[in-house]
């Protein structure tokens, strides 16, 4: 041992347990989402965050809450998209565009959405843990909610029962996420921007013939 050693070299600043809780939250994301739920452990996480179990456990009492924290920080980011998105016809006044730039809106959302979570947006998209129904709820949140939302919308426009406008919400949805998914795993178009473009192009052009004759515009 070099002499003196001990007196030069640092340690690590203590984390608070808001930090740490976010630091474990970032790994775990990191490993659920490259390896699924089921094939890592707790021991992964605690020795990738570089903490003992028994601390792991005061902040998360099991794997599966683990897991759903991270699900639940992943949907809110999701949510919030789309919320913006639908924020301009929910308000009002619609004016002749609104829908279109709604449609794409909800493209982007989740196209941006999988763009900045990477291969984390498995975790609501794509889920290992779907055998519970309470877990499979859980997980589903955030699209159900996004799923309501864009619902409302379309029911206000086209004059559609529920049922049917949350179909083609539904519908809407997985067009969007699959579009966003599908460009994630090819990484080989021409950017996030075109894959918003086409896809609320063909979404739009089906939703437009949908739209009720005497819907009002602010502007008519």
């Amino acid at each position: 041992m070099i002499e003196g050693e001990h007196s030069t070299r640092t340690r690590s600043p203590r984390m608070g347990r808001s930090e740490r809780r976010a630091q474990v939250l970032r790994i775990a994301q990191e490993l659920f989402s490259s390896e699924g739920f089921h094939h890592v452990s707790m021991d992964d996480i605690a020795d990738r965050a570089e903490v003992s179990k028994p601390v792991l456990y005061r902040h998360f009492p099991s794997k599966l809450d683990l897991y759903l924290a991270v699900v639940d920080q992943r949907g809110a980011d999701l949510l919030a998209a789309i919320d913006a998105a639908v924020a301009p016809v929910e308000q009002g006044p619609v004016h002749r565009g609104d829908g279109r730039d709604v449609v794409a809106a909800v493209v982007r959302a989740f196209v941006m959405f999988v763009e900045g979570a990477g291969t984390s947006s498995v975790l609501l998209f794509e889920s290992d843990v779907t055998h519970d129904d309470d877990v499979r709820a859980r997980v589903e949140h955030a699209s159900s909610v996004a799923a309501e939302r864009i619902a409302g919308v379309l029911g206000e426009v086209t004059a559609l029962p529920a049922d049917e406008t949350a179909l083609l919400a539904a519908s809407l949805i997985a067009m969007a996420q699959g579009a966003a998914t599908h460009r994630l795993r090819r990484q080989d178009d021409s950017g996030p921007e075109r894959t918003v473009e086409l896809v609320a192009q063909l979404a739009w052009a089906g939703v437009a013939g949908l739209i009720r004759p005497d819907f009002v515009y602010e502007d008519a």
